[in-house]
This record gives C-alpha cells, structure tokens and sequence, in this order.
C-alpha cells in the first residue's frame, strides 16, 4: 500500500465511523483510507479536531475507538404530522429499535429554516439532547454532503473577481471567482460555476460556465431546483448516439391493433403519452353488462434492453421529473417524446393489456400482447370531460364510439372502487401557470375531473392484471406498496381525533374503509381539511419491493406499476418481467432474473422522493419570487403545522407555506401541545387546522423561503387563534375554503 494515498475529506472519515459496524480507532481508520506514515500523522491530527468540536469522541491508540457520542450523524426519516423533522441515527448499535429523535430550528441567524430545507433522505451532523418525555432532541451542525463539482449561486461581484453565494441551503460556503474566471458575470446574476478543488483565502474556488439571468428569471427557478437535488440533467453520449439510431417498431409478429381507435388522454402540457386506452361493450354472454378495456402502453422494452447504455443511465435517473416550466426525462427526447410516445396517427410499438372487466367493475379476465398501433386521437382532460357532457367539438366517431364506452367503463370501475373502500383523501392540489415568458401567471387549484378519476382508474386495472400474472407466473415483480399505517402513528392520531370528539375503531385490522367513515363524518364542516390533513400524515410511504406487501391505500392484495414506462423505471422492469413471463419475443427477464430487484427498489424509491423534493422546491422558489413583491401585505393563511419554534401556514390564496416564528407571537412564553397539536400560551392558542389573518415579513428568494408574523396585535382580529382560557379540544374555526372540483 502507498503512503501517497490521497488524504479523506471530513466528511469521509465521519461517514466511515458512522456507517462501519464495529468502533474503529486510529489503526483501523488508517488502515481503511491507506495511509501511512505523515498521512497517519495528519489523520491523528483531523480525529483530534473533530473530537474537540464534540464530532467524535477521543478516540484511543490501545483498545479505543471513535465513537458517536451525542453529536452523530442522522438521517432525516419523516416531516411528522406537526410538521416536524423526525430523523434516526445512521449506525445504531444498541438493543432495540433507535430512539425517536426530533430536530430543533437552528439557534443562530435571524431566519428559521422553512421545512423543506431538509426532507426524508437528508443526512446531517446533529448534537443531541434526551428530552424527559423520551427521545432525543437534534439540532443541526451540518449537513453531511461532499462539496459540489457544480454549484448554481448568485454572483457577488468583488475587486478581484468575485464570489459564487450558493442558492442551496444545505451549502457552506462561498466559492471565489478569480478576475479571468468570470465569464462576464455581472453582480446578482444567478450563475452555474464549475469547482475547481483549488483553494484560495481559505475558499473553494470555482469558475462561472453559465450565466442563467436575474434571481427571478423563470428560467433559473427550475434550474436551482435541479442542481439543488442533484437531478441528472445530460445524458452520456452513448445513450444519446442509441436513442438517435433507433428506428420504429415492424409489426413482425406483434398483434396488430392499428385499426381499434386507441386515444390518448392526458394534460395539454403533456408531450409523452405513453398510455392509451379503449373501451366497448363485452361480447361475451358469460359477461353481462361488462366491458372489454384494452390500456395499450408504449414498448420501451423493445428500445431499452437490460444493462444497454441507456438502461444503465434510465436506471440511475428512476423516473422523469416536471417543473412547471419543464421536464428532466428519464428517457432521451429522441425516445420519450418520439419513438416511444403514443402520438396520433404514427405506427407504435405497444404493450397492450386486453381487460374484461365485470358490471361490478371487478377484474373477471386479462391478456397480455405486445403490438402495433395507431393513436387515433390526442385529447386533453378538459376535451375529453367537455364531450362526456354533451360538447360536440369532437367529431361524432370519437364521441360515441369512443368517449361514451369509456365513461360506462369507468362508472363501472368507481362502483369496484367504492365497494373494496379506496382512501378517498381530499386536499387541494395548486399548480403554477406560466405566462409566455415564464414568469407566474397565476397560482390555481388543479382541476379534477372524471376525466382524470377514468384514467387513473383503467391505469390501476392493467396495473392489478400485471401483479396478478407476474405473481401467478411466479416471475420478479416489482411491487408498488403501501404498508399499514405505522400502529404509533395510528395511536397519535387517535388522541387527536378523540380532541374533535371523533374515533377510529379499535381491535381488529384497520382498513382504508375506516378512514373513509372518518373522512365521511367531517366532510362540510371546520374540521374536514384538518382531519384530511392528519390522516393523509399518518400514512405510511408508498415505495418499491420485489416482495409483495398489498397496497393499503388503494385497498388492493397486489399492486404493481404497469402504466408509464416512459417515465418510471419500475414501470419499464414489470414490461420486461411480462414480455419473459408470457414469452412475448425479445428485451424480457429470465425467471431468475430477480435477484437485485430490492437493491433497485430502494434506489428507485429514493429517486422517487428525490424528484418529489425538487418538485416541491421549485413551486416554492416560483411562489417565493411571486410574492417577493408582496412583502407587508397580509393574507388568509392555514395553520398546517405545529413546531415547538413556530407556525408553518398555508395562505388560502396560493397554497404558498411559511413559517410564524414563535418569537414574533408575543412576549408570553408557549409550551407544544403534541397531543392536541398546538402551541399554548397563558392568553393565546394556535393549533393545527385554525385560520389566521398572517403578513408577509421576508420572502428570500435565494433561498425560496417566506416568513410570515401575525397580521394584529394580541386580542385582536377574529382569526386570531383560540383566546382566553386554552380548551382541551382546541376546536378549530371554520374559515373560508376553496373546494377543489
């Protein structure tokens, strides 16, 4: 071994101690990272270091170690149903399961950290404290990431150059810009830097390769949201030069299904449909009453096959992620918006699911076929809901030959869906409208019709037919699935709802059915988005597994992705698992082709949550530069968490979530009700669910968070939170609601 091995950064080193399964002391730290004589002399040194800031503890040359001690690292687990960070250690060693641990807001800076600063899958260096009622309380150090090789900042012009200010809130550090390094940015400017590992006055240096425009430029919104994330943006040339040579699909020995009017439904932004349907009634004596539905999905097996270069990349990447202003694809566009996207009146490589589905609305038969077809419509959600209800912009063929079948289809879909008791959540989902040149337009709720409720019903259908084949063929199946609500969690729930005066039943299995009555009891009242809100947190995380575990939300024994294999990888794996299943010609698995499905499970569900979070960050870092200029206006804002460091509110307006300090509700001092969800103070009360008259205080667009304080004084304002003597039940006040259709 060489003693010239390159030295490990800090984080390296805590991250061998924290991850390894024994307690490793200086030889063996040493001995992991190849260093020997002055590299074992500087590794003593940094264990030193670390060990004075309270990172490790000392460790010893005979029989010590590096321990954790109460500063470890963490790993950010669930955001709870207070809106709190619920984190676990990253290497427990003791009996048992870890302790719970609950992060604190950062003691330092004028500004409290907006809650999706951090979410599940962020690892942090935290100090711990044990709290009395059990657990531990964490509060931040850092956050364990190794520097960027590309940063997105903005650009602080100095008189040597200059400085790249980081937009993400995990970063550390500037990165200075040398004169010559610039590329001619000007102060303020959002910039994508490159690092360049040199170091110069003690930071990083860096050099501009991009100027993206202003800090409010559409443009840039997305793209901090991007490298925030570390979304994959390029692709690797050999997946490129694949996608640009593949060439359609013969119909060879695939059914042909070019003469059925398959249609497409989706959202007018959508440019890659990779799902199309068709409905009629069943021929079939011993089916009266039913339907035969085919979903046809596009045959991204036939043009990605297993460990190809453009699987390996698909693969890394796990699924498409969509900005309002764009979409970062799994798939290269030459694939995902043409070869493979069901576009109108083009031959397409299809793997259709051919359904015959029951009066009930049960699953009565299925076949799978891999064919060819040919789109005969694009429509959109508004299009296809106008014709249902007597629009005759659509030309008489589609309307009743098309359009009819599938709405009888549908209703017979929903009665199967009433009757297993699907979790039927209402929350308002908000979508960002741009205008032409990107900017926010207008902040709106999405609109839901059965337009969509057909869809996604026909989607979950051919989604149940591939986990029933895949399982009675006994071949790998990636599973989508939805555990039971955690038993913890459903207890915490039930001391809240016992405060409303509602119940959950006890003894038993708890099922969606039961939520369902709940969701039923407090529809139309003050309570109905709070108990909404609460349910929907005590949920477990859908995810992927080879291993079948149900789907509790839809109330289903198995459950897979099917339907879009454009844009998930899952989806493109039970494809291959079908196509080796039912032999269906090339690009399938082998029966014992399974073995690193749980491996690819995890991965898969971690990029899943990834693109969620950047998702979610680049809505708010758009709705953060739309309110930047309503700074000191106030609102209608929703209380949709309760910390022990404030208030995280909804504005009934936009949807856009802030947080109230504590120290900006008065000089009176608050104690956290867990149980009732709420902050209580000798002449005030906030608690999850009210509404209050908030106004807008700081709106930081770098890093697209708002903070919001009280819009009255103490003892004013009929929205002010519960006053006087604090209840039990802390009843929420019925405020205005916009209902989502």
């Amino acid at each position: 071994m060489s003693s010239n091995a390159p030295f490990p950064d800090r984080e390296a080193v805590l991250r061998f101690i924290t991850e390894s399964e024994t307690h490793p002391g200086l030889r063996e730290i040493a001995r992991a990272f190849n260093l020997k004589g002055a590299g074992r002399a500087r590794l003593k040194k940094l264990l030193s270091e670390m060990a004075d800031e309270g990172v490790i503890e000392a460790p010893r040359r005979r029989g010590g170690s590096a321990r954790q001690p109460a500063t470890t690292v963490v790993e950010i687990t669930e955001i709870d149903i207070d809106g709190e960070l619920r984190a676990r250690p990253v290497s427990w060693r003791g009996e048992g399961t870890p302790p719970p641990i609950i992060m604190a807001a950062p003691k330092r800076g004028p500004r409290v950290v907006n809650a999706a600063a951090l979410g599940p899958g962020d690892r942090v260096l935290a100090r711990l404290t044990r709290l009395a009622e059990g657990g531990y309380e964490g509060r931040v150090m850092r956050v364990i990431e190794a520097g960027p090789d590309r940063i997105i900042g903005v650009f602080r012009a100095t008189a040597d150059g200059g400085r790249i200010h980081p937009t993400d809130r995990r970063a550390k550090r500037d990165f200075m810009v040398a004169r010559n390094a610039g590329a001619g940015a000007e102060d303020g400017e959002v910039v994508l830097g490159e690092a360049s590992g040199a170091l110069r006055l003690g930071l990083p240096e860096a050099r501009v390769v991009e100027r993206l425009g202003a800090l409010d430029a559409p443009r840039a919104i997305s793209l901090i949201a991007i490298h925030s994330h570390a979304i994959p943006v390029d692709f690797p040339n050999d997946a490129l030069d694949q996608a640009a040579h593949a060439k359609p699909a013969a119909l060879g020995a695939r059914e042909d299904l070019r003469t059925l009017p398959l249609v497409t439904i989706d959202g007018a932004d959508a440019r890659d449909f990779d799902d199309a349907v068709w409905a009629a009634p069943d021929e079939n004596a011993e089916n009266p009453g039913g339907f035969r539905v085919i979903v046809a999905i596009a045959d991204v097996a036939h043009y990605v096959r297993a460990n190809d270069a453009l699987d390996r990349n698909a693969r890394e990447r796990g699924n498409s992620v969509y900005f309002p202003d764009r979409v970062v694809p799994m798939l290269p566009e030459a694939l995902s918006n043409n070869l493979c996207s069901l576009r109108p009146d083009e031959d397409r490589a299809c793997l259709a699911c051919d359904m015959r589905i029951g009066a009930d609305g049960a699953l009565r038969a299925h076949r799978f076929t891999r064919a060819l077809m040919r789109s005969a419509a694009r429509l959109t959600y508004d299009e296809a809901q106008a014709t249902a209800d007597g629009s005759d912009a659509l030309d008489r063929e589609l309307r009743e030959g098309v359009i009819a079948p599938l709405y009888r289809a549908y209703r017979a879909l929903a009665k199967a869906r009433r009757t297993r008791g699907t979790l039927e959540l209402d929350l308002p989902d908000l979508r960002v409208v741009l205008d032409d040149e990107g900017a926010v337009e207008a902040v709106r709720p999405t609109a839901r019709y059965d337009s969509h409720r057909l869809i996604e019903e026909c989607m979950i259908t051919a989604n149940v037919a591939a986990a029933e084949t895949l399982q009675l063929r006994k071949f790998p199946c990636m599973y989508r699935v939805h555990e039971h609500p955690d038993v913890a969690k459903i207890e915490a729930l039930r001391e809240f709802l016992a405060t409303l005066e509602l119940s959950l039943p006890r003894g038993g299995t708890l099922r969606s059915g039961h939520f369902n009555s709940l969701l039923d009891k407090v529809r139309g009242t003050p309570h109905e988005h709070l108990v909404n809100l609460v349910v929907l947190r005590s949920q477990a995380q859908a995810c992927y597994a080879p291993d079948n575990l149900g789907h509790f939300g839809l109330a289903l024994a198995r459950y897979s992705h099917f339907t879009s294999p454009i844009r998930r990888y899952a989806d493109l794996l039970v494809h291959r698992a079908l196509i080796g299943a039912l032999g269906l010609g090339e690009g399938g698995l082998a029966k014992d082709d399974g073995g690193d499905f749980a491996a690819i499970g995890e991965a898969i569900s971690d990029t899943e949550r990834r693109a969620q979070r950047a998702e979610r960050d680049a809505k708010e870092r758009y709705l953060t530069a739309w309110m930047a200029e309503r700074v000191g206006a106030e609102f209608t804002a929703r209380i949709v968490g309760v910390t022990r460091f404030g208030l995280f509110v909804a504005l009934e307006e936009t949807g856009a979530e802030g947080l109230i300090p504590i120290r900006t509700l008065g000089r009176e001092y608050f104690t956290h009700d867990m149980a009732h969800h709420a902050l209580v103070g000798r002449s005030a009360r906030y608690q999850l669910g009210e509404d209050l008259r908030v106004r807008l205080s700081e709106a930081d667009t770098i890093t697209g968070g708002l903070v919001f304080e009280l819009a009255d004084a103490p003892g004013a304002g009929a929205l002010r939170g519960t006053r006087g003597k604090p209840r039990g039940g802390g009843r929420a006040r019925k405020g205005k609601r916009s209902k989502q259709r």
